[in-house]
Formats: C-alpha cells, structure tokens, sequence
C-alpha cells in the first residue's frame, strides 16, 4: 500500500509565517519531510519565484502557498490599485513557480504541487470582488494547467478552504467575537473553524504517494460551507 508519510520529500513551503504557513511546516515535518520554507511575499519582485526555487535545489513537492488579507470592498469602489495589489500577491506568483519547478520534475517524471486556496472561489460573499476573483483564478489555474501535467507524473492539485483556523483570516480577535461565533453557527454545518492540523493534515495526504491519482482537482474544506 502506497505511503502517506513524506520521508524523504523535499517540500518548498512559500509564505511560511502567514496563513497556513505554519501549521504546514510542523505537520509536514512531522510526517518526515524536509521543508524549505520561505517567509517572503511574493509581489514585489518578479524574478524572485525563480531564485527560490534554483536556491531550494530539488523540490519533490511545492506548495504554492499564497496570503493576503482580504479586502472588504463594495464593488463600486474596486479601484484599480487593490485590484493590482490583490492579483500581485496571490495570482501572478503562481506560474512563475510552477514555470520554475517544472524543469527539474519534468525530468525525474514525478512531482506534486499544491495550491492552498480559498473557498471563496467556490461561493459567492459580499464585499469580496477583488480577493474572490484572484481566488478563482488561481484555482482556474489549478484545473488547466493540472491535466497539462499528469502525462509527466506531476500531480497539480488544490484545497480549497474557509473557515480553517489560522491566523491571517481567523485570529484571536476574530474568534473571540460574538458574531463571528454566531455566524460559526448560522453559515458553517460543522459549527466550528476546521482545526489548522486537520486542513494541513489533509495537504499532507495529497502530496503523499498515496494521492497519486488526482489530476487537476479542487478539494473544498470549509466544515461543509461549501461542497464543490
């Protein structure tokens, strides 16, 4: 029975301090891999997604890893800077470090790269045109570009979540208000945030050898706010 322990594997982490960074890097650690986990955001200098990977060395697994704190914005009042700056940090990163990886794991014939994205993609939420359109453009990435790679034995797959435990959607402050429990409640089947373990659990599945056969895929994990 294929493995779902990643000893061995060399995982390039982005954005390791924000989001989901950290519970990334101690549960795929724990699972045995070597993590390379870059702290820097990736929106200034474009050359930059390439010097991580060339001074990562062999990267088994990327985890395209992509932070921004949403901007509450009416439609109306979407400017193009916040536009700009919302594409800048979460979208155009990624074929740069998809373009990067690719040469090393076209040639050994084996990979895995996996977005960690947003169910704000999958449902519609108001005041959130900029972040939800970046978001769904990450994840229309996922989908194209992951039946381009399977024939190379790269698996390009993503989680898509909401309401997961972390600290630059859900922090203490967050958590600790009235209404956000009370929309826990109303809006989430689950009633309560997904643990950042059990999201970072499931990462570590879908980069193991025992998730080899996923091909472009979309995995929702939102405590049941969305399903598709």
């Amino acid at each position: 029975m294929p493995s779902t322990r990643l000893d061995g594997k060399r995982v390039l982490l982005t954005q390791s301090r924000e989001f989901m960074g950290p519970a990334l890097l101690e549960t795929f650690q724990a699972l045995g891999a070597e993590v390379i986990a870059d702290e820097r955001p990736l929106d200034q200098d474009p050359l930059l997604p390439q010097k991580i990977v060339q001074t990562s060395g062999q990267v088994d697994v990327l985890l395209l890893h992509l932070a921004l704190p949403a901007p509450s914005t009416p439609a109306g009042e979407i400017d193009d800077v916040e536009w700009r700056t919302v594409f800048a940090h979460l979208v155009d990163p990624m074929p740069r470090l998809v373009a990067a990886v690719l040469p090393q794991m076209m040639a050994r014939r084996q990979g895995r790269i996996l977005l960690i994205g947003s169910a704000a993609a999958l449902r519609g939420q108001k005041r959130t045109g900029s972040y939800s359109a970046a978001r769904g453009a990450q994840l229309a990435y996922v989908q194209a570009v992951g039946l381009e790679l399977a024939s190379f034995g790269i698996q390009f797959n993503a989680i898509a979540q909401n309401f997961v435990d972390n600290p630059t959607y859900y922090g203490a402050e967050v958590q600790a208000n009235p209404r956000f429990q009370e929309r826990l409640k109303r809006d989430v089947p689950l009633g309560r945030l997904v643990s950042a373990q059990e999201d970072a659990n499931y990462a570590g599945y879908l980069c193991s050898d025992a998730a080899a056969c996923f091909v472009g895929q979309i995995f929702p994990i939102s405590g049941g706010w969305a399903s598709r």
